[in-house]
Parts: C-alpha cells; structure tokens; sequence
C-alpha cells in the first residue's frame, strides 16, 4: 500500500488560537507524494485573541507545514492602531508586507515604518512587536518554524507610549517622491502625478491599503461594490481602471455586463450605456 502525506492545516501558536480548515488532496505524477491545497473559500477569518493583541486584528488562511517541515503562520490584518503584543520567536521570523502601512519594532530600536513589499526578518529571540500605522491598517504574511513544538514566547502588551514612539525614516532610496519610488507607479501616482503627494499617499495607504484591505468584503465583492457606485454616478473616467481591478479581482465579464443591466433601470440608460461602452473597450483590450 502506497504511503499517503496528511497535512493538518491549522493556526499555529503563533496566533494564540487553533481552527482547523478543510484539505484537498491533488494527485501529482509521483503517486506516493500529494500536494494539500487549502482552498481560501473554505476559510473564515479569526479574531487575533485579545491576550497577545491590541485593537483588532483579523487572521486568515493559517498554514502549517507536515512532518519534516516546521514552518507555520498565516495573513494577519491589522486595523489601524492594533498591533501584537511583545513576543520573540526560538528560530526567528519573517513578515512580507502585503498592503497598507504597518510598524515594527526590536526592543531598544527606533520604531520602522513597512510598506507593501517590505520583507522583514527577525532574528531568534529578538523581543519585538509589529502591526498598523496610526492612520492605516496593514496585511502581512507571518512565517515562523517550531523548535522543539513551540515557536512564539508571547509577552506584555505594547503600550499606547510605546507604540508612539519616534519613527525611523526609509532609506532616502524609498523616500523620494511617489512617481520615483522602486516598482509600478501606483493608480493614483498614474492620474496625479507628483503634483499632489499627499492625496497621492492618502489614497494609497488608507483608501487602498486599509479600506481595500479589510476582510469583510472580498476584493471581488468590493470591486462590484465600487463599479456600481461609479456606474450610478456617471463616472467613466474612474469607472475604466476600476473595471481593470474588477477583473483582476476575479469579476467576470458577464458579471460586469448583468450589473450594467441590472443599474439601467435604477441609475439611468445614458448611464448604462457610457458604462457598457467602457467595458466592452476594457474587456475586448485586454
């Protein structure tokens, strides 16, 4: 009989809480080896217990690897203003800055400032503490490996003096201005330019990097949310880009179209039709 690998999928103590999720089971050429898929629709988000948190603080799609592997964690998401409490992990930990404007400290540094795309590494039994900005929230993939079955010594909380602390500038490569910063121009970056840097960041970091980013609503059913609006409102100019999204957001085409139906009646045919007209460029340029 050929050996199965059983994968539990579960919140490690990392998180404070365990929740087990639904596997799937994908066979791969080799029989004797299969990959465990943890589908996100199978997935609720947890609350981050109020022992190791402060504010809120949401938990989704947990991992943890099977025997010899020891690795765990998840995407946690920070409100603005909520953070963990001061921890330290045995082998160390890394964070990948997912959206919004986060903080993390090392006791006895400067508070940093982390954006999307920010890799951070804590080294082994390093107290710290990490989480939002005051004004953002923030998303990020925790990772963390078990020694000897433990990976987290969690300690006091972060104090409201703590967390206020002074904060250590980027390096002046990532301070510049928006349209110089590393990477693809952002949406608002494309539309304004360097002529506003402060809508520029405000958009970025609370419009899309906290409201965007709160697991409430998926990002699909924000995108239909948003689009509907624009529709009603007659706003083809921010409609377009937000019909890309839509479909990067996994909004189908005929989805699009029944909404642009289904609004005629409420918001108006000569809205109606400058909507479908955007789309059908979106969609036939894509």
């Amino acid at each position: 009989m050929k050996a199965q690998v059983l994968v539990a999928v579960a919140v490690s103590s990392l998180l404070g809480i365990g929740v087990a999720a639904p596997e799937e089971e994908v066979a791969m050429s080799d029989q004797d080896a299969r990959l465990v898929i943890t589908r996100a629709e199978g997935q609720s988000p947890r609350q981050g217990p109020a022992e190791n948190f402060t504010g809120t603080v949401r938990v989704d799609q947990p991992f943890q690897a099977a025997a010899p592997g020891r690795a765990s964690g998840a995407r946690v998401t920070f409100e603005a203003g909520a953070r963990t409490a001061w921890h330290s992990h045995p082998l160390g930990q890394s964070l990948i800055v997912a959206s919004g404007v986060g903080r993390v400290q090392r006791w006895g540094d400067p508070i940093d400032e982390i954006r999307p795309g920010d890799v951070v590494w804590i080294p082994a039994d390093q107290k710290h503490w990490h989480g939002a900005s005051p004004t953002a929230g923030m998303s990020h993939i925790a990772i963390v490996e078990q020694l000897d079955g433990k990976n987290t010594d969690w300690m006091e909380k972060v104090t409201d003096e703590q967390y206020s602390g002074s904060v250590r500038g980027r390096p002046a490569a990532t301070a510049a201005s928006p349209s110089a910063a590393a990477g693809p121009p952002t949406p608002a970056q494309r539309l304004i330019g360097d002529f506003s840097p402060k809508l520029i960041q405000l958009t970025d970091d609370v419009l899309f990097g906290d409201v965007w980013a709160r697991p409430q609503l998926s990002p699909r059913d924000r995108s239909l949310v948003t689009i509907s609006a624009l529709i009603a409102m007659n706003r083809p100019d921010q409609l377009r880009p937000h019909l890309v999204r839509a479909r990067d957001n996994g909004v189908t085409q005929e989805e699009i179209v029944e909404s642009i139906t289904h609004l005629a009646f409420y918001a108006g045919w000569p809205s109606a039709i400058t909507a479908v007209t955007v789309a059908k460029d979106v969609f036939e340029s894509k």
